[in-house]
């Protein structure tokens, strides 16, 4: 898009020009990302529309990817690991149940430590009212 709306030449198009509103409005539109994004961007790498999209999508894919836990790699389980303060092997069971989230295995790992207390208290209960039996028996 030109500066000079009478020029509608194929190279101009190819570019974003961030002076312009419609511009920004228009391209930012078209990558779904704010205008503060799309110029980010532009000065990250260019005014090349196809490089910025480029980019765009790599920043897309790199965010997404950051909550999903790979298990293929050995750095992400130990760090995952660490982070949950579980071992490895719990953690390969707890993706296997939750999925690849790590919001969803962190509510997974939650859930499954207040059962584990209920089941305690519980437990507990039960032999305290057992010894209190035997002692009023006795």
């Amino acid at each position: 898009m030109a500066d000079n709306k009478a020029k509608r030449g194929g190279a101009d198009r190819a570019l974003i020009a961030l002076t312009e509103k419609y511009e920004v409005a228009y391209w930012s539109k078209k990558f779904k990302v704010t205008p503060a994004k799309l110029k980010y961007a532009v000065k990250k790498v260019g005014r090349s529309a196809k490089k910025v999209e480029a980019y765009i999508k790599l920043q897309k894919h790199r965010a997404s990817d950051k909550s999903r836990i790979a298990l293929s790699e050995a750095y992400e389980v130990r760090y995952w690991s660490k982070r949950f303060k579980i071992t490895p092997a719990k953690l390969k069971a707890a993706v296997a149940a939750a999925g690849h989230s790590s919001r969803k295995v962190e509510a997974y790992l939650a859930a499954r430590k207040t059962a584990k207390k209920k089941s305690a208290r519980k437990t507990t209960r039960k032999t305290t009212k057992k010894a209190a039996r035997r002692k009023s028996a006795a």
